[in-house]
């Protein structure tokens, strides 16, 4: 198996059958060839999240699975979301047919949208996303998004998430936007706040 085919995962069983998967996917940046190992910043934020909602999904009966990202950049897209379609084939090889939501990180949020269409998932929750204009809702028909994002991000931005959830309600089972007040994009200033809502949407859109 090549490298670009094997699938790096963090995990945290809630039991050795969960009955549900957050399946968490990191950000990263428009363009890039580096592999992503344990020292990328993206990567390590969206670790640093998983270990303080763990807990508070293992006890709503949930594992939490990050996927590590093959290489840094969007690079158009394509790279990324056969990584994010190979995660859930492996995830559905190891759990069976359990529920997943998708929780991601900037590019991971747009990563997310993309694959939000494969029978396991239920729904996408977006922190931060990167979601510009065009960018295709088809992906959430009949799904759940709940996307949060802060007015003090320059990286991404808010209006254009809130345009996004705006057009994705026209074709989704929910969506939703939440206004993180004056937070920026890296998750670090207002991480109990990000964590809390990275914990319950999740829970959310799994309870259906």
């Amino acid at each position: 198996m090549t490298s670009e085919s094997t699938v790096h995962w963090t995990k945290y069983d809630a039991s050795i059958r969960p009955e549900a998967l957050i399946l968490m996917l990191h950000g990263g940046k428009d363009r890039g060839q580096q592999v992503v190992d344990g020292r990328s910043a993206s990567w390590r934020r969206s670790a640093s999240m998983q270990r303080e909602i763990a807990r508070g999904a293992q006890e709503a009966g949930a594992s939490t699975w990050l996927l590590r990202f093959n290489r840094r950049g969007w690079n158009g897209g394509t790279d990324r979301i056969a990584d994010a379609r190979r995660a859930l084939d492996d995830v559905r090889r190891e759990l069976g047919d359990v529920p997943v939501v998708l929780l991601g990180h900037s590019m991971g949020g747009r990563t997310a949208v993309h694959v939000a269409d494969d029978p396991s998932v239920r729904g996408v929750v977006a922190l931060a996303p990167w979601l510009p204009p065009g960018e295709s809702v088809a992906a959430l028909a009949g799904k759940s998004l709940y996307a949060a994002h802060g007015r003090r991000d320059r990286i991404t931005s808010a209006r254009a998430t809130a345009a996004y959830v705006q057009r994705a309600a026209e074709v989704a089972a929910h969506a939703e936007f939440r206004d993180m007040g004056p937070l920026g994009h890296y998750l670090l200033r207002g991480r109990r706040a990000w964590n809390d809502v990275a914990l319950q949407a999740s829970l959310r859109v799994l309870a259906g």
